[in-house]
């Protein structure tokens, strides 16, 4: 059974069409999609060795895209979408977070979470929504994302 959802895998990454597949994915994730992009990743590295660089720098880029919209969801529409997608992953109550970003510490402190949650398997969407939420600075924002998810990534 795994060999063969390896070999489908590997199909799939050679496809032609599997770089535009891995930026949906890799944009859709940082918001909102529960897979990360690392499942399309290894198995595009595997079948296409020689492009590893351009699979990562699309991953990479595509993701922060899709950071700087799930930070325009917590800045302008988090009431109407942001909190959908809190419920999503069980999270009740996310405008605690406001007090604790704003008070003495919280950028240096809010921008290790982000760079936690950019580089490990734990929720990056919560955090750009959540980044937004409290009007995070943007160019901290996008650049800790870039960082964190291009480290990941390659």
């Amino acid at each position: 059974m795994f060999k063969q959802l390896y070999r489908k895998s590997i199909e799939l990454a050679a496809h032609k069409s599997s770089k535009f597949f891995l930026a949906i994915v890799s944009f859709v994730e940082s918001f909102i999609f529960p897979i990360p992009p690392d499942v399309l990743i290894i198995p595009m590295t595997i079948a296409k060795r020689h492009e590893w660089y351009r699979i990562a720098l699309i991953a990479t880029i595509s993701s922060v895209l899709g950071a700087c919209l799930g930070y325009l969801i917590g800045y302008v529409f988090f009431n109407e979408i942001g909190l959908k997608i809190f419920e999503l992953y069980g999270v009740d109550n996310a405008s605690f977070l406001k007090d604790k970003v704003s008070s003495e510490g919280g950028v240096i402190a809010w921008m290790t979470l982000l760079a936690i949650a950019g580089f490990t398997p734990i929720p990056f969407k919560l955090l750009t929504i959540t980044s937004g939420f409290v009007h995070f600075n943007i160019f901290y924002f996008i650049i800790v994302s870039f960082l964190t998810r291009g480290s990941r990534f390659f």
